[in-house]
């Protein structure tokens, strides 16, 4: 099963049906419903998530939200390891720093899936938009 971290512009993308770049995030998080790749959010996404939809959603209700997102993803790990390779990182942007040390400490993550893929150029792992991810999954299949 291919394995990938979700970027939080990816999964905001599908919760507020942000276009034009919703439809390709809610196909991506189909299939992890459905059970055909498996897609890590780091925790600075969840507490990103509750940030930014806290103004369109009460807490009661965004607490629904998230519970449903957890049922279909899971949570990569976050640790000081981490952090401090983040730190040492050429990264410009220190959230995008820890997304990515994340993905690369979590065995088996294929791709990193932004919508940002400029800010990943520092990156060891593959980094594609989720339309370009769609598209290199239409042709391994």
């Amino acid at each position: 099963m291919k394995k990938v971290l979700l970027d939080t512009d990816v999964i905001i993308d599908c919760l507020i049906s942000r276009d034009p770049f919703s439809h390709h995030s809610i196909e991506i998080l189909k299939l992890c419903e459905l059970g055909e790749i498996c897609a890590y959010i780091s925790p600075i996404s969840l507490s990103n998530l509750y940030y930014v939809l806290r103004k369109q959603l009460s807490h009661q209700k965004l607490m629904v939200v998230l519970t449903q997102l957890l049922k279909i993803v899971q949570i990569a790990n976050l640790n000081k390891l981490i952090i401090q390779q983040a730190i040492e990182s050429e990264f410009k942007d220190f959230e995008d720093a820890l997304q990515n040390y994340c993905a690369v400490n979590e065995p088996d993550v294929q791709t990193i899936v932004t919508r940002n893929i400029k800010d990943y150029k520092q990156s060891s792992l593959p980094v594609m938009t989720p339309e370009n991810y769609l598209a290199f999954l239409r042709l391994e299949n």
